[in-house]
């Protein structure tokens, strides 16, 4: 029987969530079980068991070498689906214009599940597009998905990568170290690209709407038929991308 106190708090639920708090507060690399337990006032018996409940249900991961805890993917889940109307409500405007510079479609996504879900779009009236509101999609597998992978914990990016990786097409990119190689590269220029690798022919680059720890919060992309998105307007395209998902935060931080 769980032991709660007086007030009708669950014991083991506050201790729980003081180790979330205290490994969320660690640097990157995370804590271990006793640097845990010691900020917590806990005992290690007791922080080791509530931490593998925690891991089992992906809301702390732990490294398998270092034997350091960090957050899980879950967590992220969680947070991804919190505001999320807030978010579409600050975004839109942007998305709006965004289409208007470019003549093509921009869209957010968020994270969700273990991929990203598109929340909103704004498509040009002289287009006839297929709505990709509501549509969910891997990570590895599209450029609004690379964006978010590439700015997520060290941690996430391995869970993520060493799962086995779909090839939706010949394009796909399926090989962990060439993944790793392409988040680099999209970490130094801030934006990630995409050319036919889950749907032949689909075109686009994205950027992470970044939070002020470089956290990635949502995804804003351009998208469109390789007709209309050439890889030689990637480059182009990103920018602008970029420069709306600053604008963004600059819009949450009044």
């Amino acid at each position: 029987m769980k032991r709660s106190s007086p007030t009708g708090r669950v014991q083991s639920l506050e201790r729980a969530l003081s180790l979330l708090e205290a490994i969320g507060a660690s640097s990157q690399g995370g804590c271990t079980v006793a640097e845990a337990a010691e900020a917590c006032g806990l005992n290690r018996a007791t922080a080791w068991r509530l931490l593998a409940t925690l891991e089992h249900s992906d809301y702390v991961q732990k490294d398998p070498i270092s034997n350091r805890y960090t957050i899980g993917l879950a967590i992220n889940r969680l947070a991804g689906t919190a505001g999320v109307e807030r978010l579409i409500a600050r975004c839109h405007p942007i998305l709006t214009r965004l289409t208007e510079t470019t003549g093509e479609t921009a869209s957010l996504a968020v994270p969700k599940e273990l991929g990203l879900t598109y929340v909103d779009e704004v498509v040009p009236e002289s287009l006839m597009t297929v709505r990709w509101i509501g549509r969910q999609v891997s990570l590895h597998a599209t450029s609004a998905g690379k964006a978010m992978l590439a700015w997520l914990p060290e941690a996430e990016i391995e869970s993520v990568l060493s799962r086995p990786l779909t090839g939706h097409t010949q394009a796909t990119h399926t090989q962990r170290s060439e993944l790793l190689d392409e988040l680099a590269a999209i970490r130094r220029i801030g934006y990630s690209r995409a050319a036919g690798e889950l749907e032949e022919g689909v075109h686009g680059v994205s950027a992470a709407i970044r939070d002020s720890s470089q956290l990635p919060l949502g995804v804003i992309s351009v998208w469109g038929p390789k007709e209309r998105i050439p890889e030689a307007r990637f480059a182009q395209l990103g920018a602008l991308a970029v420069e709306a998902a600053a604008k963004i935060i600059g819009r949450a931080s009044n």
